[in-house]
């Protein structure tokens, strides 16, 4: 399947986040990418290019595809509640994502490379499909013959505090996913009422 895989500071730059990992160059050059740089008189954008701004930036933080992405709208659409907040529950619950989110891996992309390569169990049976929907109760881990795998166990930095939907045992080297996060607690930098809107259209 198609993933983006060119310069990480542009796409950064396109959104003015370090959405992809490390920042560091934002600071030595902050402006969008293009042929005339800063000098290019850029005019304000209007509503759609907002609404489909986000849309892509909640994209390529999650590294979904189009198709992809419009099917978890259309499933976050179905469920009760609000559909902002479904969708990004949909989005952190995706196992590719928990294992970024445990510590097991530094990016996103990383977290997505150790699951293709069936490094990872949920339940105890490996899962290579990074898309995979985990569930409260389900427990992630790296598998078996793994843990003793110096060159992938370096790579753990272990879980952020503020991540709270989930646990994670060290010395296991597993996580729990507890619960579906709240909106609130959720760090990604996200409008998605704008592309509720966008969707809406």
């Amino acid at each position: 399947m198609a993933r983006y895989t060119g310069p990480k500071t542009r796409i950064c730059r396109i959104f003015g986040e370090p959405i992809l990992g490390n920042g560091k160059y934002l600071t030595k050059n902050s402006v969008p990418p293009g042929q005339h740089g800063p000098t290019r008189k850029r005019k304000a954008p209007g509503e759609y290019a907002l609404q489909l701004k986000e849309k892509q930036k909640a994209k390529y933080t999650y590294g979904v595809l189009e198709k992809q992405f419009r099917r978890t709208f259309e499933e976050a659409a179905r469920l009760k509640g609000v559909t902002g907040e479904n969708l990004m529950r949909l989005l952190e619950s995706r196992l590719d994502n928990v294992v970024y989110r445990l510590g097991m891996s530094p990016s996103r992309p990383g977290a997505r490379q150790l699951v293709s390569h069936k490094h990872i169990t949920v339940n105890g049976e490996i899962v290579n499909i990074p898309s995979y929907r985990i569930k409260p109760g389900d427990v992630i881990a790296i598998k078996e013959k793994d843990k003793s795998n110096t060159t992938l166990v370096s790579l753990f930095r272990g879980k952020n505090p503020k991540i709270s939907w989930m646990d994670w045992n060290e010395a296991e080297m597993s996580g729990t996913f507890v619960a579906y996060p709240e909106r609130e607690n959720i760090p990604e930098n996200i409008k998605e009422q704008l592309i509720i809107e966008l969707y809406s259209k």
